[in-house]
């Protein structure tokens, strides 16, 4: 077994599986296991790879990485790849295949970085062995990619060669053809595998070529999905493990199973599509654990009384031509469903939110998933819950009658303004996430933010509901509510599960804001200016990025060249990588929560930053201050929350009582002609005006204040403190 647990990794996947991808790969024994932008990072020795390659069913491709490097042009790029010993891993009597991905500052043709890639190698195997490998358009012996993330570069090997979507089986597709991996998603996401495992019945009634059926087959007899691959990227790698490899594979055929306890089938009213799904499981080595038949989708009935998962992707646009053909299809599935399936769960994979309707059914959770380039949303039905059916069908009656009320066109038509506006300044200010509407009307108390995924992803809204005085009629409220609940899909033809509603409310007794439930997310990336963050719009009541301090941010840059940089209750640390990309030669951030500390690891690792310079350590930032200063900083934000009696701290935090002691404090770390940024959310904050008197001070407040706040100059307080002589009156 290869020992070596120090080789990093990075495995791709479909948008929206990179959860799943995740635990699939800690149930393999990698270790580091991160979710990041693109997929999920891992480490381990060359066994976890190729475990990955074999066994991971939602990957798109496993890449090891083998060296990095900076490259602020295309000259310094040919060079770091030239300067790499390729000698140990290509034979350069066989072929290679190159790629670039990423964003770089000079290199922004995706094929011309491939083409230098491609000419360092080349160059630097023919200075050492005399020969250069050919290029292979396809299946090349070994395929390398480089990734840029602004200067920073990252080669890896492709151990996948090709999608390991492509599991061997499939020739026979049709139209817009369901990639393997995210059918395998789409069956884990509705925990196929827990119901397989009791022996659950599984249905797909419009099963097209059949790859969902073969996939849930594949799980229920645990059959490792790269079986059936001749092709890897690392048969041709130099330094590939034939032995290991041969042992995997050995491994992975003891165990797969040849019977399973549930009844998998497939149906589909169009004969030929039956034919090639037959024709795939035959392929597959599964035509005895699964069975299909020629039926339309309104006679499809269960086998048993016991409950099931029926999972299915209707064909829509790109396979029937015309979206009315579309909506009937989810009519009749969706009849069938209310009619037959009473107690079953159902999984269905849609691009049409307009044909989504007609199934009339009631969906407790959504999903937001792409095939391929296509836009897809899995909604997730339990048929034993009450009323299901009549339920859908209510609940449509009432969205459709809020969103013609007088209120609701009165609320989209400033919302329309705000857009317009809004949208204009934040493309001049080259941003994507900001707050669109504040309360404008007062009766229509919510705040609205717009966040948008980077690299022209997906929009979400972020919809925070203030809770109504306890003088407002709450029919009144729950009215208004449905009535901007229902305007906003119209407006921004949003899917509703991008739609993330929090309640801004305090909870009992002396606590702080807290979460309104604890489902499980989908944290996505997202940018500001040429920084990248990770948000979370639906754990916590705060998303990661606190798009007041917008402008904040952007003057700790300013003043953060030559700098060591202090970042107090650093939160997500938003405010160090500002701080970094401006030139901070070092930094150290400090926050008590583990979570969010891991979240600012996150930031710094998606814009590249070195951890050796920029630390982050868990702290109580009171007690820490009150040590002795053993270092200085030119550069200091002091952002505390306005109130914390968290049990991990000492005592509890006041700060419009604790503020001039933090502050006092502050100045003790600061270097001589430092800076010290303080920052305050307390909407009643009034500063001691023994600061004033003690240090110089600036209200920068004004300054501060985002153009999408300025209907609320109340939403923070900032101040710049140095220790300069206050001028003479």
């Amino acid at each position: 077994m290869n020992t070596d647990e120090g080789q990093h990794y990075f495995a791709t996947a479909p948008r929206g599986l990179y959860d799943l991808l995740a635990r699939e790969l800690t149930q393999i024994g990698a270790l580091d296991v991160r979710e990041r932008s693109g997929g999920v990072q891992f480490r381990g020795g060359l066994e976890i790879g190729y475990r990955a390659c074999l066994w991971s069913r939602i990957a798109s491709r496993v890449l090891l990485e083998i060296a990095q490097f900076d490259a602020p042009d295309e000259a310094a790029f040919h060079r770091g790849v030239a300067a790499f010993d390729w000698v140990p891993h290509i034979d350069p009597a066989r072929t290679i295949a190159c790629e670039f991905t990423g964003t770089h500052p000079t290199i922004t043709n995706s094929h011309f970085g491939a083409l230098r890639l491609k000419d360092g190698i080349c160059d630097r195997l023919r200075e050492d062995v005399g020969s250069r490998p050919d290029v292979a358009v396809s299946r090349a012996a070994v395929r390398i990619i480089a990734h840029a993330v602004r200067e920073r570069i990252t080669l890896s090997l492709d151990l996948a060669g090709e999608g390991l979507h492509r599991r061997g089986y499939r020739t026979e597709a049709g139209e817009a053809p369901l990639r393997e991996n995210l059918a395998a998603g789409v069956l884990l996401r509705a925990r196929w595998d827990q119901a397989a495992a009791r022996g659950a019945e599984f249905l797909d009634p419009l099963c097209g070529a059949g790859t969902l059926v073969i996939e849930a087959a594949m799980i229920a007899a645990d059959r490792a999905p790269g079986m059936l691959r001749d092709y890897f990227g690392f048969l041709g790698w130099r330094r590939h493990d034939a032995p290991l490899w041969q042992r995997l594979l050995a491994e992975a055929g003891q165990r797969a199973l040849t019977t399973i306890g549930s009844t998998i089938r497939g149906s589909d009213a169009d004969q030929r599509a039956i034919a090639a799904s037959s024709a795939n499981a035959q392929r597959a080595g599964l035509n005895a654990l699964v069975r299909f038949e020629h039926q339309r989708v309104e006679a499809v009935r269960p086998l048993t009384a016991q409950p099931g998962l029926m999972c299915t992707n209707p064909p829509y646009g790109e396979r029937l031509g015309e979206p009315k053909q579309a909506v009937g299809v989810h009519a009749a599935l969706g009849g069938a469903l209310r009619q037959h399936f009473a107690g079953w769960d159902a999984a269905i994979l849609t691009s049409s939110p307009e044909a989504a309707s007609a199934l009339r059914l009631r969906s407790y959770r959504w999903h937001d998933l792409w095939n391929g380039a296509i836009h897809c949303r899995l909604l997730r039905i339990d048929l034993a819950a009450p009323g299901t059916a009549d339920a859908a069908t209510a609940r449509l009656e009432r969205e459709a009658a809020a969103a013609d009320s007088d209120g609701a066109r009165m609320f989209t038509n400033r919302l329309e303004k705000n857009l317009k506006r809004l949208g204009k300044a934040a493309q001049r200010a080259g941003i994507d996430c900001y707050r669109l509407y504040d309360a404008d009307m007062p009766e229509y108390a919510f705040a609205i933010d717009r966040y948008v995924e980077a690299d022209g992803g997906a929009l979400h809204l972020h919809v925070q509901e203030y809770a109504p005085p306890k003088e407002i009629d709450l029919e009144a409220a729950r009215r208004r509510r449905r009535e901007v609940l229902a305007s906003l899909p119209r407006l921004f033809a949003i899917a509703p599960e991008r739609i993330h509603v929090r309640l801004r409310r305090r909870q009992s007794g002396a606590s702080q804001y807290e979460p309104e439930h604890a489902a499980v997310a989908a944290p996505f990336i997202v940018r500001e200016g040429d920084l990248r963050f990770r948000v979370n719009l639906d754990d916590y009541l705060d998303t990661g990025l606190f798009l007041d301090h917008r402008l904040t941010r952007a003057r700790l840059r300013e003043r953060a060249s030559g700098a060591r940089f202090l970042n107090l209750f650093c939160y997500t640390a938003s405010a160090t990588v500002y701080a970094a990309a401006g030139g901070a030669v070092s930094s150290l951030s400090l926050d008590l929560s583990n979570r969010y500390l891991d979240w600012a690891r996150e930031n710094l690792a998606l814009n590249a930053l070195n951890p050796l310079l920029h630390r982050l350590e868990r702290a109580d930032c009171r007690e820490w201050l009150r040590q002795t200063p053993a270092e200085a900083f030119e550069l200091i934000f002091l952002d505390p929350p306005t109130f914390s009696n968290s049990k991990r701290m000492q005592g509890v935090l006041d700060i419009q009582r604790d503020h001039v002691e933090l502050i006092g404090q502050c100045m003790q770390r600061l270097s001589p002609g430092g800076l010290l940024v303080f920052s305050c959310n307390a909407q009643r904050f009034r500063l001691d005006e023994q600061v004033g008197r003690q240090w110089q001070l600036r209200d920068v407040s004004a300054q501060t204040l985002p153009f999408d706040f300025a209907r609320n100059p109340r939403v923070h307080r900032c101040f710049e403190i140095s220790s300069a002589p206050r001028a003479s009156a």
